[in-house]
């Protein structure tokens, strides 16, 4: 997710900075134009706002504060006045603790979450969720118009992470219920392609089924938003309800059958590959 984001900055202008913990994307940045900055304080020393996307919440800490004895994290190169955009997923109380020692720092803070996988990446257009002091992101709003086609102002720190557990609930929902309704119509003899149109154009049409029903069908689960992520995300959704007291009877059932996707080596698909669980309980245990 990370380059395609920064290939998007570099096209409208903007010098751009990157680390990452393989050399290969930094490598295809520099390629690009963009410069290397050999540690994430390398690359807050030579920034005006540095922007982070990174797989979970631990991680968010040790790129960040250095919580895991981390050489050179970004507060080390963070001044005064500055701004730190986390695009990752992450549990919100985590953020808003980083967000509280930054501002003692004197530095801002957005949790900005995105939705729209590799393809809205590559196109800018995600959907950009932000959490965060309304008046620090419209002085980033610009940079962010660049990598999303939607950026939502959602509340105060942690209200971007809040709302992206939302997000990832909803999808969750989306790619469960599309992989026991084309199990369904495969056990049924059914013609799927016949039945993915009809129903797209009524009360069932959503996100999934015109951007990853005819892949379902075929089998094809490449990746543009591994399993294992998905897991992660639906972890700190549940944990967040957990706390908040919020029942979650849909997303605990999706949190165990993507939970089955990653026990059974298929983390590294795509979050569509659930449907993969649902065919083996209809005892088809392809390949």
């Amino acid at each position: 997710m990370g380059l395609p984001m920064a290939k998007n900055l570099l096209d409208a202008g903007y010098q751009v900075v990157g680390y990452n913990r393989s050399e290969a994307p930094v490598e295809e940045l520099v390629e690009d134009g963009g410069e290397d900055g050999g540690s994430p304080a390398g690359v807050a020393e030579r920034s005006d706002v540095v922007l982070l996307c990174l797989p979970d919440s631990p991680d968010v800490e040790n790129v960040v504060l250095g919580e895991s004895e981390e050489a050179e994290p970004v507060i080390d190169g963070l001044s005064k006045g500055m701004t730190l955009v986390d695009h990752s997923t992450i549990s919100p109380t985590v953020t808003e603790g980083i967000a509280e020692r930054l501002e003692e720092a004197g530095v801002a803070m957005l949790d900005a979450p995105i939705s729209g996988g590799e393809e809205g990446a590559i196109e800018g257009t995600l959907s950009i969720m932000v959490g965060g002091r309304e008046a620090v992101l419209d002085e980033q709003m610009d940079v962010l118009e660049v990598l999303g086609g939607t950026v939502t102002h959602c509340g105060p720190s942690g209200a971007g992470q809040t709302t992206k557990a939302c997000n990832q609930i909803v999808v969750a929902a989306q790619m469960v219920g599309v992989s026991e309704a084309l199990v369904f119509a495969q056990q049924a003899g059914a013609d799927v392609e016949a039945v993915v149109e009809a129903i797209s154009g009524g009360a069932a049409g959503c996100w999934t089924l015109d951007n990853r029903a005819p892949a379902m069908a075929d089998g094809d689960f490449d990746p543009g938003f591994f399993a294992e992520y998905q897991y992660k995300d639906l972890r700190i959704a549940t944990d967040a309800g957990e706390a908040f007291g919020a029942p979650m009877p849909q997303t605990a059932l999706a949190h165990e059958l993507y939970k089955t996707m990653v026990q059974n080596g298929m983390g590294r698909d795509d979050n569509s590959g659930v449907m993969q669980v649902i065919r083996m309980m209809a005892g088809d245990r392809e390949d």
